[in-house]
């Protein structure tokens, strides 16, 4: 089930040593040394938790020769906690204004499919503006099945019917949390972990 990998990444959260990396982490890229110096405790522990917090996508790391450094995963992290405020409070406060919103949201939406995409459902070109770019990315992902796993060239092949640059548009998708990819397997994030275009101004 796809809610399961929310849980994932707020278990991955749930431990004092993990959330202490993070802090660290938040002031800047270090190695697995000198976490496990600052923190007290050895490089095996530093190990064993980096990899549950790069494997919930909170982390990433990079190889120099023999030495492994961290950084935090700032956009994963925050558009987590954007879609769990969104998740609890979806339903909240359903008024006229909120169904004008919606309105407009839509008038927007229709908007950016009928001046993007051809006739045919090709898109013409990616849009400048970040909102509308994040709804284009949005209507051609959503064509996609839910709980479907994809290989790198089903997705190339399906991204291919919309525009050539089909790896400039998979990484978009990696990106602002469409998808998630694993051993070079693709397969659709929970909506609520999609970067949300309707909260941009």
């Amino acid at each position: 089930m796809q809610l399961d990998k929310v849980v994932a990444y707020h278990k991955a959260l749930a431990d004092t040593t993990r959330i202490k990396i993070m802090i660290m982490l938040a002031d800047g890229e270090l190695n697995g040394q000198v976490l496990a110096e600052k923190l007290g405790v050895t490089p095996a522990t530093i190990t064993h938790h980096a990899t549950k917090l790069r494997e919930a996508s909170l982390i990433n790391e990079r190889r120099d020769k023999n030495t492994i450094y961290f950084s935090l995963n700032h956009y994963f992290i925050k558009s987590n906690a954007s879609a769990t405020e969104q998740l609890i409070y979806r339903n909240a406060g359903i008024d006229g204004e909120a169904e004008s919103m919606e309105e407009s949201r839509k008038r927007l939406k229709d908007s950016v499919i009928k001046n993007f995409f051809t006739a045919e459902g090709k898109l013409k070109h990616m849009p400048a503006q970040h909102k509308k770019k994040l709804i284009a990315l949005q209507h051609i992902v959503s064509q996609l099945s839910r709980g479907q796993r994809y290989t790198e060239k089903e997705i190339n092949e399906f991204i291919r019917g919309f525009h050539d640059d089909f790896a400039t548009i998979r990484r978009e998708f990696i990106m602002h949390q469409f998808m998630f990819r694993e051993n070079d397997i693709y397969e659709l994030n929970p909506q609520e972990m999609w970067a949300k275009w309707e909260t941009l101004a």
